[in-house]
């Protein structure tokens, strides 16, 4: 049997790329594919997050191909490469940021914020450019959470520079104000606070951009998503009813003004007693699943009540920083690469392929 590219592509067809549920050559991973003789040469790009797992595809991908007969050298090359993908229609992506998730309860005190800043430190685990814009201008905590204290600096005058906490980039009203301020503004004023925010951050050149909604899907929640540009959105809910009731409504929000709905984070979902073992499911059970099948959306994970996940939060050492290899990581690991699969499918942004049209008067 001849070597050609068919039979290479026959074979990797047998590596299964287990976070996208698809094989090496569907997932779209082989980026290109040269036989010469008995040599082959592979070179694969992820488009997600992945370094801890790029050594095991890359011997996975080199195992399929020395198991087709009359292969020799096999050359096989990997690496991650994280595109721009669309957009609500008309709106251009900001510059150097390809990719914004907004994350949004609706309710308030469902940790929200918490499960934002650890899906964000995930992302930057396994080899992520990742920012988080603390969006909730009446109760910022993302300082805290991220433990940054000082104020921004502004080389120009005109633009910030962002905060740097764990290796997250990161803007808040809060290192603006007062620790103790009370934000008496009016929708207008916030609005236009956050689009400064946003805008005029100089982001550097992220690969994800978290933005931690405030609770609620009134006016600032309905002009964030119809004139920031938006990927797609995660809604996080407890199993409550009346938490539920509300996820829903900035479920529907992000699909009235066409911004995909990544999934649903069930949090505090069951506290498990560290005496006795007893689990509890004190919000209720099942509302995070039941909800999903409602609007055909994922159930992208489910978080435990645990007690040190809001000690690690309220320290600022969240607790992908404070205890990485924990189980509780573990789930947030899992969370976000499900977060960053489901964004790699969505489609590429090719504004910047599309020629400006000038029309002259001659």
């Amino acid at each position: 049997m001849s070597l050609t590219t068919d039979v290479i592509r026959s074979a990797l067809a047998d590596v299964l790329i287990s976070e996208m549920e698809q094989d090496l050559v569907t997932a779209g991973l082989v980026k290109s594919l040269k036989v010469e003789g008995q040599d082959v040469d592979l070179e694969l790009v992820v488009a997600f997050p992945a370094k801890s797992r790029l050594d095991a595809i890359r011997k996975s991908a080199i195992a399929a191909i020395r198991s087709v007969p009359g292969v020799g050298n096999a050359s096989v090359s990997i690496r991650q490469e994280i595109p721009a993908h669309a957009v609500q229609r008309g709106l251009k992506r900001i510059p150097s940021v390809k990719n914004m998730i907004a994350v949004a309860s609706g309710k308030g005190g469902v940790g929200k914020s918490t499960t934002t800043v650890n899906l964000a430190l995930a992302l930057a685990a396994e080899g992520a450019t990742v920012g988080v814009l603390d969006a909730d201008i009446y109760g910022p905590s993302i300082p805290t959470m991220l433990g940054i204290v000082g104020r921004p600096e502004s080389v120009d005058g005109q633009t910030i520079e962002p905060m740097m906490g764990h290796g997250l980039q990161c803007n808040s009203i809060g290192f603006l104000i007062d620790k103790d301020q009370a934000m008496v503004w009016r929708g207008p004023m916030v609005t236009q606070a956050l689009d400064q925010l946003l805008r005029q951050t100089m982001w550097r050149e992220l690969d994800y951009l978290l933005i931690d909604m405030p609770p609620g899907t009134g006016d600032i929640h309905l002009t964030l998503a119809q004139n920031v540009p938006i990927t797609g959105a995660v809604i996080v809910t407890t199993p409550q009813e009346v938490a539920l009731m509300d996820a829903r409504k900035g479920l529907k929000m992000f699909e009235k003004v066409a911004v995909p709905v990544i999934g649903i984070v069930e949090n505090m979902s069951l506290y498990l007693c560290p005496k006795c073992g007893h689990a509890e499911h004190i919000f209720g059970a099942g509302g995070g699943s039941l909800m999903a099948a409602d609007y055909n959306v994922p159930l992208l994970g489910s978080l435990p009540l645990t007690l040190s996940i809001r000690e690690h939060a309220d320290a600022g050492r969240p607790t992908l920083v404070a205890d990485p290899d924990g189980a509780v990581s573990g789930l947030y690991k899992d969370i976000a690469r499900r977060v960053a699969v489901s964004v790699s499918r969505i489609g590429k942004d090719m504004s910047s392929k599309f020629p400006t049209i000038v029309v002259q008067n001659t």
